[in-house]
């Protein structure tokens, strides 16, 4: 790969844009963090870069038959099954998960979504509170089911990942459980210790779920249906360690060892 042109400039990332999407958020706070760079938006001819999303179809449709860039794909993952004719013409660090490396064809036992960086890019985390968070996808959020849940239940909040993303992030860690429709939201909750339960994200592809939910070695086979949420509110265990902590801890470890190091600041001393 060709080296990037100076490594104090700012880095090119692609991530989607036009709509308030919580992971493409995420991806710039957390490539800034792992380069120690500034970072920009980029169309994907142009990026240095792909990291948070199940955006791999975009690249290849942008790279199947060259291009005139070479990013790196650091952490990103698939939507569906993706023709691999892209792969000789990019580079290929990390990847979200298992399903996605089976699907490209990819020998690794090493994945990680860089969402999972976040509560160490932002620094410290608040104090727990008995906080229920709902973090529905962000075509769900104006679902009136939202409203009348945190209307009936004096302990639950509704998180909307359209607003900030460090805001958001900084809701989702006080609470003492999560039920998440948005991929991230979950990825979040996991980065910070917060228990958490896979909710219907409607007409979203589960791949992506099974896809990251394998990469740390979590259960999350099915989501349950919103609806059902207050019968789940007074059985609710203790906040205490994930069961699946060991596996958050190997992507995340993952994602700082595969990160390119051509494209860190010369001056750069993040986590390793």
């Amino acid at each position: 790969m060709d080296a990037v042109a100076g490594h104090n400039t700012p880095l090119r990332l692609f991530w989607w844009k036009g709509v308030a999407n919580f992971g493409d958020a995420l991806s710039q706070i957390v490539v800034a963090h792992a380069s120690g760079r500034d970072v920009v938006h980029s169309g994907i001819g142009g990026a240095d870069l792909v990291a948070v999303g199940s955006i791999i179809q975009i690249v290849r449709r942008k790279f199947a038959n060259g291009g005139t860039g070479r990013p790196v794909i650091w952490g990103s993952g698939v939507l569906h099954p993706t023709p691999k004719d892209f792969l000789e013409h990019v580079d290929v660090a990390l990847v979200r998960g298992p399903i996605t490396a089976a699907l490209l064809g990819l020998k690794t036992d090493q994945f990680g979504d860089p969402g999972l960086l976040i509560a160490e890019a932002l620094g410290e985390a608040p104090q727990p509170t008995d906080r229920i968070g709902l973090v529905p996808h962000h075509k769900q959020v104006d679902d009136p089911i939202f409203a009348r849940l945190v209307h009936d239940h004096d302990q639950v909040d509704l998180i909307d990942v359209r607003a900030d993303a460090a805001t958001v992030c900084q809701q989702i860690a006080r609470c003492h459980h999560v039920f998440a429709s948005s991929l991230h939201g979950l990825i979040t909750a996991d980065a910070y210790g917060v228990p958490s339960t896979w909710a219907d994200p409607g007409e979203e592809s589960h791949l992506k779920y099974h896809d990251y939910a394998a990469s740390v070695g979590r259960a999350m086979i099915a989501p349950i249906d919103w609806d059902t949420i207050p019968d789940h509110l007074n059985t609710l265990p203790a906040r205490g360690p994930l069961s699946y902590a060991a596996g958050i801890k190997r992507a995340q470890a993952a994602l700082h060892n595969s990160f390119p190091v051509q494209m860190r600041t010369s001056t750069y001393a993040g986590a390793t």
